[in-house]
């Protein structure tokens, strides 16, 4: 059994990712790769709250901007969460991992409304708890709400797992100069305006001491090696 660096992990994981080539909807192909590290981390005895982002079906400020009011918009983006969430659990249920989705906007019928303490007793039990429809208020991205609820359950760290590998200097799909950063300050990432998350989650991550592991999903089993410690992607914490 591998050492296990992160007992309780806020999992982030970015719909564009469960996407594959396609960029739109999901390739149950990559989700099962997904389900499986997850199954794998539990079995190690991790748990696992996860958030995953909508923008396979639908991003509030990108798809609805100039079309449409921003508040409209952006309670699209969070049902586009709550129908990942449920597309997720799914498959970690076909693979016989409990799991619950747990919703910030009310909608039993899909969902049970998000406390902090029915995640606290889930996640205790052994359940995989997916946390849907952000902070379930208008202009804060997925990642302030992954953010958010990882300070809310105590995790011992945030894993965003994206379509990039790092953090970089610039973007490195339009400047092949830019250069990938093991590790970094909060204070860096803010004061360098890297494009690790929105100015919000790093700001909220920042005044709650929590470490943030940012890797590429490509590998599925990134997922395992950095609960393991392994040094992969770009950690940001207080001091390096």
């Amino acid at each position: 059994m591998p050492q296990i660096k992160y007992r309780r992990i806020l999992l982030k994981i970015s719909g564009e990712a469960l996407a594959g080539e396609a960029h739109r909807g999901l390739n149950f192909d990559i989700v099962n790769d997904v389900c499986r590290a997850i199954r794998q981390c539990v079995d190690m005895g991790v748990q696992v709250g996860l958030v995953v982002g909508g923008g396979n079906f639908w991003r509030g400020v990108k798809d609805g901007a100039d079309k449409m009011q921003r508040s409209h918009g952006d309670a699209m983006g969070m049902l586009a969460t709550v129908m990942n969430a449920i597309a997720v659990a799914d498959a970690l249920e076909k693979q016989g991992v409990d799991a619950r989705v747990l919703s910030a906007v009310e909608m039993n019928k899909f969902a049970e409304y998000f406390t902090r303490d029915t995640a606290e007793r889930y996640l205790n039990s052994g359940k995989v708890v997916l946390f849907a429809a952000g902070t379930g208020n208008p202009y804060f991205s997925t990642d302030t709400g992954a953010v958010l609820r990882g300070v809310e359950i105590e995790a011992d760290a945030i894993l965003l797992a994206k379509n990039v590998d790092g953090i970089y200097s610039a973007d490195p799909n339009v400047d092949p100069t830019a250069v990938k950063y093991d590790t970094l300050t909060y204070d860096q990432v803010l004061a360098r305006h890297l494009k690790a998350t929105d100015t919000t989650a790093m700001t909220l991550a920042m005044d709650n001491h929590m470490v943030l592991a940012c890797f590429a999903l490509k590998d599925p089993q990134n997922i395992i090696r950095v609960v393991c410690g392994e040094k992969i992607g770009t950690i940001v914490k207080e001091e390096i």
